[in-house]
């Protein structure tokens, strides 16, 4: 059997570092990737680190993957050798529930199967991610990259871009729509993008009056600095939907005044218990605001993002590295020292394995 090289985390402590393993043998629906490139994304530190508890080691983590088509099994026919192909957040489904059929595994009902720090749903064999030379997944769980993709720079649409783009396409975001996105960094960056590239009209909302250059850099049509009290004011009933990227405790009842009625504000940052402030129902009340969550997205919403990615030319902002530099990338991402997504060039594994 042929052993896949890659990097793994031993510990919640230590430093990733060279690790190999045995792959599953190819199943007839199967599609082998040879791994070009691999977003590094928060929840790839996270999972390192057991932040959220319960990670298993040794953790190869990755799931913003994008390579070439290597090995496809016998039922395979939507791939062939040397296809440009894409892997993200999910690799399995149960296909039964209501989520699956809606094309929305991502709320799969019986718990999706996820692409690392996860055991397969036939055999139970632990999954590792796209920090690795190579991975085989479902058919129906691979994504065509379209041929207008650079490559170098796709691998983080897997995660931050559809993360960004599937309340877009849920809320009907379109040209008539005012969009405000909180927080600046991977995801809040892609969300200025798609935004903007669906017609809305996009406001950056940061803390920091540092960001409003790179704001409107990317697309921000506004900048509204939020500790500016009076500017906060004037902009009350301004927008249709708040995408709120921010990824810890903060007090989210500034934005649900800038709402219009029936605006609402979506969590996307995993915060877990919001303790910094008591949610005001006042202000959702007296408008019919909402305030909702949304998690990545389905694979239908997944290609759809990546061919509308093609047509606009939208890509990430990344800054390229070699698999050695990983432990360093991860403590600047704790800092916020990228601009703004991390893509590993895995043919580095090849120097490290000799």
């Amino acid at each position: 059997m042929t052993t896949v090289f890659a990097y793994a985390a031993p510990s919640a402590s230590g430093e990733l570092g060279p690790f190999s393993y045995e792959p599953r043998n190819l199943r007839n629906d199967d599609v082998e990737i040879k791994i070009l490139y691999c977003g590094v994304c928060h929840t790839d530190l996270h999972k390192c680190r057991n932040h959220w508890g319960g990670s298993q080691y040794p953790l190869v983590p990755g799931h913003e993957i994008v390579g070439k088509v290597a090995r496809v099994g016998t039922s395979v026919t939507k791939y062939k050798l040397g296809d440009v192909a894409a892997v993200g957040c999910l690799v399995d489904s149960c296909g039964n529930c209501r989520s699956c059929k809606d094309g929305l595994e991502n709320y799969c009902e019986n718990a999706p199967t996820l692409t690392y720090d996860a055991d397969d749903r036939k055999d139970g064999k632990r999954l590792y991610g796209g920090y690795s030379e190579s991975i085989t997944v479902r058919e129906s769980f691979v994504l065509r990259v379209p041929s207008g993709l650079d490559v170098k720079s796709a691998a983080p649409l897997l995660c931050a871009g559809i993360t960004m783009w599937s309340p877009l396409r849920n809320w009907k975001v379109n040209s008539k729509s005012k969009v405000a996105v909180a927080g600046l960094g991977g995801l809040g960056h892609m969300g200025i993008k798609l935004a903007k590239g669906l017609g809305a009209h996009v406001t950056l909302l940061s803390r920091s009056p540092g960001k409003a250059t790179d704001g409107r850099r990317l697309g921000a049509d506004d900048v509204l600095i939020t500790t500016d009290e009076a500017a906060v004011a004037r902009a009350s009933n301004r927008f249709d939907i708040i995408l709120d990227t921010v990824p810890y405790d903060h007090d989210v009842n500034p934005y649900l005044s800038l709402l219009r009625r029936d605006g609402n504000l979506v969590l996307l940052g995993l915060i877990g218990n919001i303790q910094a402030t008591p949610l005001n129902t006042g202000p959702m009340l007296s408008a019919r605001r909402s305030v909702s969550g949304s998690g990545i997205g389905g694979i239908q919403e997944t290609q759809e993002l990546l061919d509308f990615c093609a047509a606009k030319k939208i890509l990430p902002d990344v800054e390229m590295i070699a698999i050695q530099e990983i432990n360093d990338a991860y403590e600047r991402l704790i800092k916020g020292d990228v601009k703004y997504r991390f893509v590993i060039d895995i043919e580095s594994l090849s120097k490290v394995r000799g």
